[in-house]
């Protein structure tokens, strides 16, 4: 048998990051996500969400946060390039959503991406273009205070995940979720959402229950019970519904740990059970948790 010599080779970068998309980028829903939280990160207090075509055709963030170097922007596009990490005890005390680096390489290599930054320090922002995690322009461009993100055509040259995507109503109500979930987490931040031009969510900045009543209807408002408790280990604060607000099916139950949101079986049960009795049976009560344990 003769030897085939030299037969492992490194993975161009926009495979590798094609690759790498499969696990980011399930759907327009996940682009949502990493966007909206890089806005929240970015310490935004105005952050507007544009899609179009449930996301296939355009998912865009606009925020007013810190905004990037043109060093910055390039890099952010980079794989497991982060400003969130510099040493492995950084791991132990993550504060941020992201911190990994891998989210917009990523996006960037299934879709075409244009990206503009500025700075409060810059005359004038800087403008990004990349197709397919391809680099095509970089240049200065006319920009706000902030970061505003277009993503376009996801999944345009990997047209068999695009054809894994459902119905534009299903894909339509994940994008809700996943914006509704960081606006729950940070009421303090005025969010817009809109979906081909037509105006979904104007959520203004106030506290938690203003948001939860913003988001959930007025109705809501007089079935809110206050919750607070503080141990060693963990303190927990936020709202649950009464029991007479309590539906047959499940979308009012909300769990955070540290601002992130989460689904966990266990603490759902816990919460079913201490209202065991209470209930009519397959009804499910609403809550608004939120955990704050060491991170």
């Amino acid at each position: 048998m003769i030897s085939p010599g030299d037969v492992i080779q490194l993975f161009p970068d926009h495979v590798a990051n094609q690759i790498a998309a499969g696990e980011v980028v399930q759907r327009p829903a996940s682009v949502v996500k990493e966007l909206i939280e890089n806005a929240v990160d970015a310490g935004a207090t105005e952050v507007s969400l544009v899609v179009k075509d449930a996301g296939r055709t355009l998912v865009q963030v606009v925020d007013n946060g810190f905004g990037m170097s043109v060093t910055d922007l390039r890099l952010a596009f980079e794989r497991h390039a982060t400003s969130k990490i510099r040493k492995t005890e950084d791991l132990f005390s993550i504060h941020t959503k992201g911190f990994r680096g891998e989210a917009l390489a990523s996006i960037a290599a299934i879709a075409q991406v244009d990206a503009i930054s500025k700075r409060n320090t810059d005359d004038v922002g800087n403008k990004l273009i990349i197709e397919g995690g391809i680099v095509r322009d970089q240049l200065p461009a006319t920009a706000q205070i902030g970061t505003s993100i277009s993503v376009k055509n996801l999944f345009y040259n990997v047209p068999a995940r695009r054809n894994f995507l459902k119905s534009k109503q299903v894909e339509l109500r994940h994008i809700q979720d996943e914006f509704l979930r960081v606006t729950l987490a940070h009421a303090a931040i005025n969010f817009k959402f809109f979906h081909n031009d037509a105006e979904v969510y104007v959520l203004k900045a106030g506290n938690l229950k203003q948001r939860i009543v913003q988001v959930f209807g007025r109705k809501i408002d007089s079935q809110l019970v206050p919750v607070s408790e503080e141990t060693e280990i963990v303190k927990i604060n936020g709202f649950v519904g009464k029991p007479e607000s309590a539906k047959k099916q499940r979308g009012e139950q909300y769990f955070f740990v540290n601002q992130r949101f989460i689904k966990n079986n266990y603490l759902h049960k816990a919460i079913a059970d201490a209202f065991e009795n209470l209930l009519p049976n397959q009804y499910v009560p609403s809550y608004f948790l939120f955990l704050e344990i060491d991170p």
